[in-house]
Formats: C-alpha cells, sequence, structure tokens
C-alpha cells in the first residue's frame, strides 16, 4: 500500500480519458473532525497532504456546517439532505432508523451506480428493512483488509485497502459511489502519541481555545487528536493514488468532510464551532470550473445529497427519497469566482439537537434549535433547566471521557477553574448570542447585550419562521415527541434511574471519575 507512487502526469492523462456516463463519488468522512484542523485552513499543528490536495484541485468551504454535532444524527442528514427535526427518530442519536427515509447511496444503487463502503457508515443505532433485515444505509460494507494502526485503541482497517477491493469489484463500465467511514480521531487515543510517534511539540500548538486550560495535559491531547487525523488523510491519500493510478481521478467526485467536531468537552455534542463547523472540500476535475476556489458561501451537510443525486443525473422526484432541505452545490460548481458565490441564497443556515447520549431522567435531550448568519451564532436552549451534557450523577454521558475533561472536572473539585467548568459543563440560559469573528471560541454570550437586540431579534425570527417551513415539531409544541422514542441501545434504556438505584452500568465511552456527587437536580454548585 504504501509503495504507491502518485506519477506527475497522471492527473492530466486521467483528465484526457474519455468521461464516463456518470460520474463516480468518492465520500471520505471522517468521525469527530472539527475545522479548521486542517493544513488547507492553516493549522499547523495538523498536517493533512490528502484534503489539502483536495481542496486545491477543487474547492475549499470556509463555512460548512453540520446540522446536528453527533454521530448518527449528522450521518442521517448527511444521508438523506434532511434536517434532523424533519427526520424522526433519527434527529436522536442511538435510534431506530426510520424506514421511510431514503438515503443517497439507496437512490443511487437503484439507478445504476455500484455502491459500497468502508469504515463507519451511519451509526450508532438500529436500521432495518420492511423484512427487518439490515439496511445498508451507505452501501454494501468492504471491511475484509486490516493491517495493525499506528496507535492502541484505534482502528485496524485497512480502509484504502478495502477501497482497492471494491474498485475491484464494480463491474466494467457501471459508475459507482463509495463511502469512506474513517474511525478517527474517535476517542480512544492512546496517550502521548501526538509527540511520541506523531513528532509533534507542544508548542505547535498555537492557541489553545478559550474554553478549556492551557496546560500540556490539553496540549497532549490535542496533538493526540491531531496524530489521528493525519491517519485519517494518510489512507484518503493513498485512496487518491489509487484513483490516478486507474484513470479515474477526472470522473470522479471526491468529497472530504466530517460528520461532527472533535470529542472534547463544549466540542462534540453540542453547537458552538468546534462541534458544528466542518472541514469541507470537494474535487471534481470533469465538473468543477476553476479549481483552487475558496468559498464563503453557508454550507450544510444536507446540501451534499442533493448534490450528489445531481451529478449523477437522478431527479429528485425519481429518487425516492424525502423532499429534501438541502440545496444542491453544483451552482458553486460552475461559478468561475470564489468568495461569496451564492449569497442571496446561503446566507444563513439552520442547526439543532435532540436527544444525543441517555443519563438524565426520563431518557430525555437536550433541544436546542440555532441560526448562523453573518459570522454569527444565535442558539435557543429549549429546556435550560436540564444538563447539557447530560447529569453530573452520570458522568456527563453526552461528553467523552479525555484528559482534558478529568482535568476540567478535578479543577473544579479542588475549587479552581471552575470557570471552565460552567462553560464545558454548566447549565445555560435559553438563549445564546455569538460574534464569531470576535469571538470564535464562543465564549461571551451576547444575548442580554443592549448593542446585540436587533440582530437578535432578526435571527431568532428568520429561525422561527423557517423551522416552521420545514415542520419542525418543537415550532408546533410537539418537541416531547424527541425525548419519546426509545433508545437503540436497550442495556442503557433507562439510565439515569437505574444508575440512581446502584445497578452497576458501565458505559464506555467515560471515565469512572467523570461521575460526580453533590451538584444536585437544580444545578447547585459547591
Amino acid at each position: 500500500m504504501k509503495t504507491w507512487l502518485l506519477g506527475a502526469g497522471l492527473l492530466a492523462v486521467a483528465a484526457c480519458a474519455a468521461p464516463a456516463a456518470r460520474p463516480n463519488i468518492l465520500l471520505a468522512i471522517a468521525d469527530d473532525w472539527s475545522h479548521p484542523h486542517a493544513s488547507a485552513y492553516g493549522c499547523r499543528w495538523v498536517k493533512t497532504p490528502a484534503f489539502d490536495r483536495v481542496a486545491r484541485e477543487g474547492l475549499l468551504f470556509q463555512r460548512a456546517y453540520t446540522p446536528n454535532a453527533k454521530c448518527a444524527p449528522s450521518r442521517a442528514s448527511l444521508l438523506t439532505g434532511r434536517n434532523p427535526w424533519q427526520l424522526k427518530e433519527a434527529a436522536n442519536h442511538v435510534c431506530y432508523f426510520p424506514q421511510e427515509f431514503k438515503t443517497y447511496p439507496e437512490a443511487l444503487a437503484e439507478q445504476g451506480y455500484f455502491c459500497g463502503k468502508t469504515g463507519k457508515g451511519w451509526g450508532p443505532g438500529v436500521a432495518l428493512d420492511a423484512r427487518q433485515q439490515p439496511r445498508p444505509l451507505a452501501g454494501r460494507g468492504y471491511d475484509r483488509r486490516t493491517a495493525p494502526p499506528p496507535a492502541r485503541a484505534m482502528s485496524n482497517n485497512d480502509y484504502a485497502a478495502n477501497f482497492r477491493d471494491f474498485l475491484d469489484a464494480v463491474p466494467a463500465g457501471q459508475p459507482w459511489c463509495f463511502w469512506y467511514g474513517g474511525m478517527e480521531p474517535h476517542r480512544a487515543y492512546e496517550a502521548g502519541v501526538g509527540t511520541a510517534k506523531g513528532g509533534r511539540r507542544l508548542e505547535d500548538i498555537e492557541r489553545v481555545p478559550g474554553c478549556w486550560p492551557d496546560t500540556p495535559t490539553v496540549r497532549q491531547d490535542m496533538l493526540d487528536y491531531a496524530f489521528e487525523v493525519e491517519h485519517f488523510d494518510r489512507h484518503l491519500q493513498w485512496m487518491l493514488e489509487l484513483l490516478d493510478e486507474r484513470g479515474l481521478a477526472s470522473n470522479t467526485v471526491v468529497i472530504v468532510t466530517s460528520d461532527n467536531g472533535m470529542p472534547f468537552p463544549r466540542a462534540k455534542g453540542n453547537l458552538y464551532e468546534l462541534a458544528a463547523h466542518m472541514p469541507l472540500a470537494i474535487r471534481w476535475p470533469q465538473g468543477i470550473r476553476r479549481p483552487g476556489r475558496v468559498i464563503e458561501d453557508y454550507v450544510s451537510l444536507v446540501d451534499l445529497a442533493p448534490t450528489l443525486l445531481e451529478v449523477a443525473g437522478v431527479l429528485p422526484a425519481a429518487s425516492g427519497m424525502a423532499p429534501m432541505a438541502g440545496r444542491s452545490l453544483v451552482p458553486i460548481f460552475r461559478a468561475q469566482r470564489g468568495g461569496w458565490v451564492e449569497r442571496g441564497q446561503r446566507r444563513f443556515l439552520l442547526v439543532g439537537q435532540e436527544r444525543h447520549d441517555v443519563g438524565r431522567p426520563g431518557d430525555v435531550g437536550y433541544p436546542i434549535r440555532g441560526i448562523l448568519q453573518d459570522d454569527w451564532l444565535y442558539l435557543w436552549n429549549a429546556a435550560p433547566d436540564r444538563w447539557p451534557a447530560c447529569n453530573p450523577e452520570t458522568g456527563y454521558l453526552n461528553c467523552d471521557g479525555s484528559p482534558t475533561k478529568t482535568l476540567i472536572l478535578e479543577q473544579r473539585r479542588r475549587g479552581e477553574g471552575k470557570a471552565f467548568w460552567e462553560l464545558c459543563f454548566g447549565k445555560r440560559p435559553a438563549e445564546e448570542l455569538y460574534n464569531l469573528r470576535e469571538d470564535p471560541d464562543c465564549l461571551t454570550n451576547l444575548a442580554a447585550a443592549a448593542t446585540a437586540r436587533k440582530t437578535l431579534a432578526a435571527m431568532k425570527a428568520r429561525m422561527h419562521a423557517a423551522l416552521r417551513a420545514q415542520g419542525d415539531p418543537r415550532m408546533e409544541g410537539r418537541g416531547h415527541v424527541f425525548d419519546e422514542y426509545p433508545y437503540a441501545e436497550q442495556q442503557f434504556r433507562g439510565f439515569y434511574e437505574r444508575f440512581q438505584r446502584g445497578e452497576k452500568l458501565q458505559p464506555g465511552w467515560v471515565e469512572p471519575t467523570d461521575f460526580e456527587t453533590g451538584l444536585g437536580e437544580a444545578g447547585s454548585r459547591p
């Protein structure tokens, strides 16, 4: 695998080859990777040559967002082109995927595409068809090839070798659609790998986000995360080389992104910048004019499904998919300029969440709706009496265990660093408003500021109007339906009540020391 060579003229030769009737599609999606952690965005402590190549030979998107910063609901939105509040159970993490919603790989397979995947597809959750058989929402699995991973706790999936197997299986002359679902940089991490094997130094990190303490522990945790991002990128590089070798590069749409932000406090599982702002680069030599452009328009992951239907020549009405909230990116592909291309149509976008992990009384979620517009972020917390990251008594289950999480919790217990705990785990007001240009870490809530009153009112009105138009149950007073959908992992249903009764439940994604006492449901803090 590592001996593949990238010949200098291969891409040029491929561009001269006769185009296929319809383009091939390679979607590469990382698991828990935040914008701007790619060297194409100017980040010096994460090196991503493959992502950078896709951006250089295609388009780099500056304002791409997931509508819901948790694995299953984010991937459901990407696959269907619908926002999470339009997906019934699939708005939730670890759900039963509704049979009525078709995904774009399923639609393309019906329209003559050969579809496959490797690694993580949609999930976690349960997706069954009408015969109660598993649905391959992202395509048939190609996961036979394994290789020793470069660090402990990483997947041994040889993603690039499995992509090669997929290409070998594609019938001659048939267009294909492949989903590369990297398991990285999802936790757990091998402690210290970013310096010991990644060759980075703690001082390589230009800035630690203001919601975490700037300590060696946090910096090392960030570098360990970077090591796993680079592993995802390395397999993407080998896949790009395979496309070159087989003369497929010129007529293959390559999309590289992530499902949600980095697995750190106040990131993944929230809707702040580190949670919802995604890296995105797209390359298609035969379909994108003036490659190398940088795009400023607001783009959502729900835009990818309608984009792929259009490039495949499939009309939405013929796809069998439910009506999509997303808008095709093809006009941006065909444009001549960078910057703001469709500002009138892409000036804002919506985000939101319902239940992620269990850990609150009654298995309820933490409902949020939000809107991004003109570099402002408005968030409406519909149940501010609840704990955002799940209850302290049950370990803040909506925040993965990590050295950074452990440090913040330990500092609060010692009576120091309370501000970091408040930002990452404390209860929140009903409304939040952030000026992202001046405050990208979302530290200063301007919702009560007189100077921002008009901005808040305008964004709130636009958000409510757009959500009503999309049929959001929360706009109709029926938000309780999201809490009533069952959690698909039965061993953890009713987690809060069972834990309080003394049942020994062991969720594998948090640390034993994450479980707190003495804070109380009312939120009293020592």
